[in-house]
C-alpha cells in the first residue's frame, strides 16, 4: 500500500493502480484492502481510465455502503461520468448518467463538501442538456417540423428553466406558434418571456413579432401581478 501510495506521489497512475490492486488480492478482508480499493478507483480516475474507476468506486459503496469514505466515493463516479461530458452536437448519455450521479451525491449527502461542488457541477450539466435540446429544437424547426421543435423548446422550460437558455426557449415557442397560426398560445407565451425576462433580446424579438398581429401584449404582462401566474400559465401551455 506504501508503494502504490508513492506511485501516486510521483504522478504514475496505472503503477499505483497496479500496487492497489495487489493489496486488495493478498489481503481481501482487511482494512487496507477496504482503502486500495477506493485509492484504485481514485489512480484509475486520474489516469482517464473512466470505466475502471467507475467499477471500483461502485464496487467499494456496493461492499461498504456505510463507510465514512462512502462520500467520496459517490462523488468520484459522478466526476468521472462529468469529466466525459462532450460538446451538445454529440450523443449525451454520459450527460444524463453524470446529471443522475451527481443528484445521488446532492440527495445522500447534501451537507458535504462534495454536495456543494456537486451542486455546481448540476448546474452546468443541466445547461448541457439543456442546450442539446435547444440544437435540436431549432434543427427541427428550420426542417419545418415544427411540432417537433416545440416539444424540444417545452422541455427546456419545463425541465431546465434556470438554465441560460430558457429565454431562447421562450422565444422559439414564440415562432413556432406564430408560425402555426397559433397567436393566442404565442401570445401566453410571449407575456411569460416578458414577465420574467423584460430586458432581454429575445422577449424584444417576440414583441416584435406578436405586435405585427395587434397583440396587446403590454396588457397580457399586466395581469401578472401575482408572482405565481406566469409558473401556472407555463404550467398550462406545457
Amino acid at each position: 500500500y506504501n508503494e502504490a501510495f508513492q506511485k501516486l506521489e510521483r504522478n504514475q497512475w496505472r503503477e499505483a493502480v497496479a500496487f492497489f490492486d495487489e493489496v486488495e488480492r493478498q489481503h481481501p478482508y482487511s482494512e487496507w484492502a477496504r482503502r486500495a480499493m477506493l485509492m484504485s478507483a481514485y489512480a484509475n480516475y486520474r489516469s482517464a481510465d473512466h470505466e475502471a474507476s467507475v467499477a471500483a468506486a461502485e464496487r467499494f459503496v456496493g461492499l461498504h455502503p456505510g463507510n465514512s469514505s462512502a462520500p467520496y466515493a459517490y462523488y468520484l463516479i459522478a466526476i468521472n461520468y462529468y469529466d466525459q461530458i462532450f460538446d451538445v452536437g454529440r450523443d449525451q448519455g454520459t450527460t444524463v448518467l453524470a446529471e443522475n450521479a451527481l443528484q445521488q451525491v446532492v440527495r445522500r449527502y447534501p451537507d458535504s463538501a462534495y454536495a456543494q461542488d456537486a451542486r455546481l457541477k448540476l448546474e452546468l450539466t443541466q445547461d448541457h442538456l439543456a442546450g442539446k435540446e435547444m440544437t435540436v429544437g431549432r434543427w427541427y424547426l428550420r426542417q419545418g417540423h415544427t411540432l417537433a421543435a416545440i416539444l424540444r423548446f417545452k422541455t427546456v422550460v419545463a425541465q431546465y428553466d434556470t438554465t441560460s437558455h430558457t429565454e431562447e426557449a421562450l422565444h422559439r415557442l414564440v415562432e413556432s406558434y406564430v408560425s402555426l397560426g397559433m397567436i393566442g398560445e404565442a401570445t401566453q407565451v410571449g407575456s411569460v418571456l416578458g414577465y420574467n425576462y423584460p430586458d432581454s433580446e429575445w422577449y424584444r424579438d417576440s414583441y416584435n413579432l406578436l405586435i405585427e398581429f395587434d397583440v396587446d401584449l403590454d396588457g397580457e404582462i399586466e395581469k401578472q401581478q401575482d408572482p405565481s401566474y406566469w409558473r401556472r400559465l407555463r404550467d398550462n401551455l406545457l
